[in-house]
């Protein structure tokens, strides 16, 4: 009997790396699986690769459950058929991992709209329309749990990534809003930063020696270390917790601090322009936060 005896969770982008290694760490600890992959290259162009039916395969290879689905996440119906298939094939469904995703990176200045809408659509509204798809299921049964995937790409920052960037600072929101509105009915809903070395940073370039050292850094996380944590918080055992935003990082697991106020300045006079400049400002630079990228706040090698 595994910690997640019973229980159905859909796990989308599960064909590959971290979907994939929580998928079959899900099904280890006794969930039956919903693998949903579409199967396609890292910026969306379909090779019609079967990954989600050979994750699907190893995990009824050891004898755990599970069935396939090739749906879209960033449609709405998509989303909705997405989470029928786990009705369909096991007859309820207890959680959601939102995991799927694309790069389309590009310099700020550079960027075009389509490059910018092709991320939003899998990363922000497909967490959205998986989400919502579920949310009446778990409203009616009182239970559920939801894991969304950030990213410190958008948490602390990066170059070129804007879009990717907005998305997944986005789905950290996207998550506390779930929490708030779903807590009356026993729905918990936190996001998670996975530090891991699969083909969404596999194409960071290394054309100076820094940037190799980043990269060999990088090589060193793997994936499967992310799979534990997503199968404990989606567990009984994660009941209490809710609305937090997490990372993994091998064998480190971070608590991520969330936005509060940590100065403030007021005057009984009101404030004008000219008086902002001279008095807010100075006060305040003290605590700005330098324009510093993921890479520069996570400087140690991973645990």
């Amino acid at each position: 009997m595994g910690i997640m005896q019973g229980k159905v969770v859909i796990v989308t982008g599960a064909g590959r790396g971290v979907g994939r290694g929580v998928a079959l760490d899900l099904a280890r600890a006794g969930a039956a699986v919903v693998v949903n992959d579409l199967g396609v290259s890292l910026t969306g162009a379909g090779d019609e690769t079967p990954v989600a039916e050979q994750v699907a395969q190893e995990i009824r290879a050891f004898g755990g459950r599970a069935v396939a689905n090739g749906e879209s996440v960033a449609s709405w119906q998509g989303g909705r058929r997405i989470v029928e298939a786990a009705l369909d094939s096991f007859g309820r469904i207890d959680g959601i991992v939102n995991n799927a995703g694309n790069l389309r990176d590009s310099l700020f200045h550079k960027m075009t709209e389509e490059e910018f809408d092709a991320v939003i659509a899998v990363h922000l509204k497909g967490s959205f329309n998986v989400s919502r798809a579920a949310a009446p299921h778990f409203k009616n049964q009182g239970s559920g749990a939801y894991v969304h995937m950030t990213s410190t790409s958008g948490l602390i920052g990066n170059f070129g990534q804007a879009n990717y960037s907005a998305a997944k600072l986005g789905v950290a929101a996207l998550s506390k809003s779930i929490a708030l509105d779903m807590q009356r009915f026993n729905v918990r809903s936190n996001a998670v930063a996975p530090f891991a070395w699969t083909r969404m940073i596999d194409s960071i370039p290394t054309n100076t020696p820094e940037q190799q050292k980043r990269v060999d850094g990088l090589k060193k996380l793997v994936p499967e270390k992310i799979a534990p944590f997503v199968t404990a918080l989606l567990s009984d055992a994660g009941a209490g917790v809710t609305g937090q935003i997490f990372g993994v990082r091998n064998n480190e697991i971070y608590l991520f601090s969330q936005p509060r106020p940590i100065r403030t300045a007021h005057t009984s006079e009101g404030w004008t322009p000219e008086t902002i400049a001279e008095r807010v400002f100075p006060m305040f630079a003290n605590d700005f936060y330098p324009l510093l990228r993921s890479g520069e706040v996570f400087t140690w090698d991973p645990v």
